[in-house]
């Protein structure tokens, strides 16, 4: 018979720290708990301690502005039907809007599935191509972490033991587009996803859901320099599949996935070019 775990519901911010600090990696963390009831229903994991951060205030605003701020707790359907985000962010929001099902995306939080650091969600690598950064808190004070660094392997990431994400911070982009290759009917994740992102006229192509981190070539990306994107879209869309070493699983073989993003970041780069 297993036993229930304990559930710690601070209310306060400082107390969601402290009772982190005290308890580091025995607290799992309770967000959206979209990913953590799978893990959970699959004895995957039996947590002993949940953290819940349902009763903190404050985590779940979206501030647009100069750059948007997302609090850990903002939900998917919020930022999905967010007009600010839409306005500002359409491609953010399409990330986002493509997430499994309306009753997930009523349930996942930001800050979840960044610290899932799950390889075949979609909103990382657009977040990631729109250069957005993390930031954490413990105790000892508060860090921005660029997204590709947080996400340091399948299911890793670069947060201390003592450490909850507090809110993502993500700048505007001159033009950016986000597309999501789905290979089979019945599951809505990934096989894979490129995002693309302009900035000041540098190129950044982010490709997800093919291996444990965010895939990004900057030399790659450099030969748009000078040029628009759609002009050499074929070009870094071979050069990307020739340099990533995808993997292979129930969604496709890793020389499927190579055909299939060599396909996506050209198109990704097309529809750049006519959105940009």
């Amino acid at each position: 018979m297993s036993i229930a775990p304990e559930w710690l519901a601070p209310e306060s911010w400082e107390e969601a720290l402290a009772l982190k600090a005290e308890r580091e990696e025995e607290a799992t963390v309770l967000a959206g708990g979209t990913f953590l009831g799978i893990l959970v229903n699959q004895r995957l994991l039996q947590p002993s301690c949940l953290l819940s951060l349902h009763r903190v205030p404050g985590l779940d605003a979206i501030e647009p502005g100069r750059e948007l701020v997302l609090g850990a707790m903002v939900r998917h359907r919020a930022v999905e039907r967010s007009p600010a985000v839409a306005a500002g962010w359409p491609a953010l929001r399409r990330a986002f809007s493509l997430v499994a099902s309306p009753r997930v995306r009523n349930q996942a939080t930001v800050g979840g599935v960044l610290a899932d650091a799950d390889y075949a969600s979609d909103p990382p690598a657009m977040l990631s191509a729109m250069r957005a950064r993390v930031v954490v808190a413990s105790v000892r004070g508060e860090r921005a972490i660029p997204l590709e660094e947080l996400i340091t392997g399948y299911y890793e990431t670069s947060l201390a033991p003592d450490e909850l994400v507090l809110r993502v911070e993500v700048p505007r982009a001159d033009g950016a587009v986000y597309r999501k290759f789905r290979s089979r009917s019945h599951e809505d994740r990934p096989c894979v996803s490129v995002a693309a992102a302009l900035h000041g006229g540098e190129l950044r192509v982010v490709v997800g859901a093919v291996a444990g981190t965010l895939q990004h070539l900057p030399d790659v990306c450099a030969l748009a320099a000078g040029q628009p994107p759609r002009e050499v879209a074929a070009e870094i869309g071979r050069r990307y599949a020739e340099a990533i070493d995808p993997l292979s699983d129930v969604r496709g073989s890793a020389s499927y996935r190579r055909r299939v993003i060599a396909v996506e970041v050209r198109r990704a780069l097309e529809e750049l070019g006519g959105a940009a």
